[in-house]
């Protein structure tokens, strides 16, 4: 079932949702944690604590210990125990600093606690001032201090082929209740590669963690690049996330009034650039799914954007209500999203002003929800923890 949300918008916060995150000059560092504010929002169900700021945050993970790995813009990885003070993590890779590109995600092995690797996502430099998304494994080395290394760099995809310009990375990545490693790839802003399948743009990418392509992909047979993708027809998943029943489902900045949730089921093409539930930023029409029914269509289509960014399915016991909800940030929507699902539909519930570009968005350890603000003019961008009301 198709849901389409029919509120206008500005021209000016579609263009806002294509941008996503420019080249904003780096905010200052905080330090480490700030004092906590401790703030209730009238006819909202939590409570909000301002953390710590970091420079142009872009996604963060609990380790087992409670602490927690934040990712900067820029290339800086963080290590910070709530409450404490940010550490740098030494080792990562060169970054393409630039437009949305820098260094991105970070998640950790299944078995992190036996073999300690971490994964990061990052938009790697090419020759000829041309880039492109890149994911690398290593492993954890902390020390007394409060920080650590990053050593064994290992990076085990790339994206083919680079391409210049700073736009639609994508490169969000997520482990599945099986193990193995999917990654979103953008389609760079490029549209046609999206539906070539001797390009790895534009697609829901399946590995092993080891970074070899699973005997079980639906091209593997074609060898190549097309042997690692999962499904095609995408833009730019900035959010993806595994339910109870071991589905993934994926948000996407469309175009024009076309950000989508899909549920992403094996071998399907999703049909972008040739169809949208938006239109080209330029004003050229593009056909609406209905029109070509061969493509799996959006679960969600918000014509009024909210710029996907960052998205769990709520498992926590202090939000009891939400469990197996869908919580979603929203950049231009400056807001968190709450979706239900039932069954294979799904709907929009509730939309919660948070007055500030949400980039990311996880939960903690205890069933509180932990967002990172987009950096703000003048200032970091915030790690928010929001709490039920006592």
């Amino acid at each position: 079932m198709t849901i389409r949300l029919l509120t206008a918008s500005c021209f000016a916060a579609l263009l806002a949702a294509c941008s996503g995150n420019g080249d904003a000059a780096p905010a200052a560092q905080s330090g480490g944690a700030t004092s906590a504010d401790v703030a209730g929002v009238p006819g909202q169900p939590f409570v909000i604590e301002e953390v710590a700021q970091f420079a142009q945050p872009w996604a963060m993970t609990f380790l087992p210990d409670g602490r927690l790995l934040v990712t900067e813009k820029q290339g800086a990885l963080k290590l910070m125990r709530v409450g404490g003070e940010a550490r740098e993590i030494s080792g990562v890779p060169e970054v393409a600093y630039g437009g949305h590109g820098g260094l991105g995600d970070v998640v950790l092995h299944p078995q992190f606690a036996r073999n300690k690797r971490v994964y990061l996502s990052y938009a790697e430099p090419g020759p000829r001032d041309t880039s492109g998304a890149a994911v690398a494994r290593a492993r954890l080395n902390l020390d007394d201090s409060g920080g650590g290394t990053l050593s064994d760099v290992e990076v085990l995809w790339r994206q083919v082929p680079k391409v210049s310009g700073r736009g639609h990375y994508g490169h969000r990545l997520v482990f599945g209740p099986d193990g193995d490693l999917w990654i979103s790839s953008g389609d760079r802003q490029k549209f046609d590669p999206a539906q070539d399948m001797d390009s790895n743009l534009g697609k829901v990418v399946r590995l092993n963690a080891d970074g070899s392509v699973p005997d079980d992909n639906p091209f593997a047979d074609q060898g190549e690049v097309a042997a690692q993708v999962w499904s095609l027809g995408h833009r730019n998943i900035l959010g993806m996330a595994f339910d109870r029943q071991g589905r993934l489902w994926a948000h996407e900045m469309g175009p024009a009034g076309g950000d989508e949730l899909n549920l992403i089921e094996r071998g399907d093409n999703y049909g972008y650039p040739i169809v949208s539930n938006g239109d080209h930023y330029d004003g050229r029409e593009i056909p609406d799914h209905d029109t070509a029914p061969q493509f799996n269509a959006p679960e969600i289509t918000w014509a009024e954007v909210i710029s996907p960014a960052g998205f769990i399915i709520y498992s926590g016991d202090r939000f009891s209500d939400w469990q197996g909800d869908g919580l979603a940030g929203g950049l231009s929507g400056r807001a968190l999203v709450r979706v239900e699902f039932d069954g294979d539909q799904v709907r929009e519930v509730e939309r919660y002003d948070m007055g500030q570009r949400i980039r990311e968005v996880e939960q903690g350890p205890d069933g509180d929800i932990w967002v990172l603000e987009d950096e703000r003019e003048g200032s970091g961008g915030r790690l928010l923890r929001l709490s039920p009301p006592a």
